[in-house]
């Protein structure tokens, strides 16, 4: 199934309680094999699914910005560090570099990222369905359920491949 972006959040508010409940079981008795079953159903997905079609992500959401990010990315654009902390971030809550707002400002109007290239590792990693020791980041999953469309069929063909 692939869900259309207008029916994602109330599909994954619909599954919210029951994919806790999955994930809860995966923490308690986590399969031995689960990073290589993960990241075969990543690759699966993302065979299928094309990002440029919905960038829900980088419209709705922003990245964490590390200091090796910003690094890269200034370097790329041509600025100083701090001019670019200046111009495109700020501290969150949390003392993390975030964007100063969103959409995302690298965004482009064909959904493309205009620095792909070299983009914040947590783009790069985005939705993390293929990370190892996946069950440390449930909580960072079904968070992401509901603004990706990929992350939310990968959680579904998990549940049908390792029933708890």
């Amino acid at each position: 199934m692939k869900p259309q972006l207008n029916e994602l959040e109330k599909l994954a508010k619909d599954k919210h309680i029951e994919n806790k409940k999955y994930f809860d079981k995966l923490k308690k008795k986590t399969p031995k094999n689960l990073d290589y079953i993960m990241q075969d159903i990543h690759d699966a997905e993302f065979k299928r699914t094309d990002c440029l079609d919905c960038a829900n992500c980088c419209k709705t959401t922003g990245p964490l910005f590390t200091l090796a990010d910003i690094e890269r990315i200034s370097k790329a654009l041509r600025q100083k560090p701090q001019q670019f902390i200046q111009q495109y971030l700020r501290v969150d809550e949390d003392q993390d570099y975030v964007l100063n707002s969103v959409p995302c400002t690298f965004l482009g109007s064909d959904n493309a990222c205009m620095i792909y290239d070299v983009r914040p590792k947590a783009c790069r990693e985005f939705p993390h369905t293929d990370r190892k020791k996946f069950h440390q980041i449930t909580d960072l999953t079904l968070k992401n359920i509901p603004i990706c469309p990929a992350a939310y069929n990968v959680v579904e063909e998990m549940k049908k491949k390792l029933p708890l």
